[in-house]
């Protein structure tokens, strides 16, 4: 039996749902007044990737830390679309670990990385929910995908380095 994927599609297309990228060139291009250059021409498909929700993956790390990280690593890439994504919670090299990753607008999860004995780690095991501050009030922030449980306070912000993920 196959094992369900690591990921979820996530409908882009529906009403609401604005991307960050385009601009003028999307509308201009197949005007007569660009001229005739072959630039113009070419398809606009990018290599940006939308619609993939990774917190399945992220929560398949979280649940085999203290496993052995090549099995964890082999079983999770077979479930996947690509490799990526494994990078942005685990850090292979000591200069990459950060305590906790943002992974969405609001979602924060717990920094991993495989120890010298080739074990799945936390960064900060000692670092939870009551860590944590919202920065806003107006949005649901979640940690390894519980609800922070401090509450939002103007003077408070996170206060430690976030690396963002793709």
């Amino acid at each position: 039996m196959q094992k369900p994927p690591l990921f979820r599609k996530v409908n882009t297309t529906a009403h609401g749902v604005h991307h960050r990228f385009g601009g003028e060139f999307a509308r201009d291009r197949n005007s007569k007044a660009l001229g005739k250059s072959e630039a113009y021409r070419l398809p606009m498909h990018g290599k940006i990737r939308r619609g993939h929700d990774y917190t399945p993956l992220f929560k398949f790390l979280l649940s085999k830390v203290g496993s052995n990280w090549n099995e964890v690593y082999a079983e999770a890439v077979s479930r996947l679309d690509r490799a990526e994504p494994v990078s942005w919670l685990v850090a292979l090299r000591p200069q990459d670990e950060q305590e906790f990753v943002r992974t969405g607008e609001a979602s924060y999860f717990s920094g991993l990385r495989v120890s010298a004995q080739g074990i799945l780690q936390v960064v900060n095991p000692s670092l939870g929910l009551g860590s944590l501050a919202p920065q806003c009030k107006c949005c649901t922030h979640t940690f390894n995908g519980v609800r922070f449980t401090q509450a939002f306070s103007p003077s408070s912000t996170i206060g430690l380095s976030t690396r963002r993920a793709a």
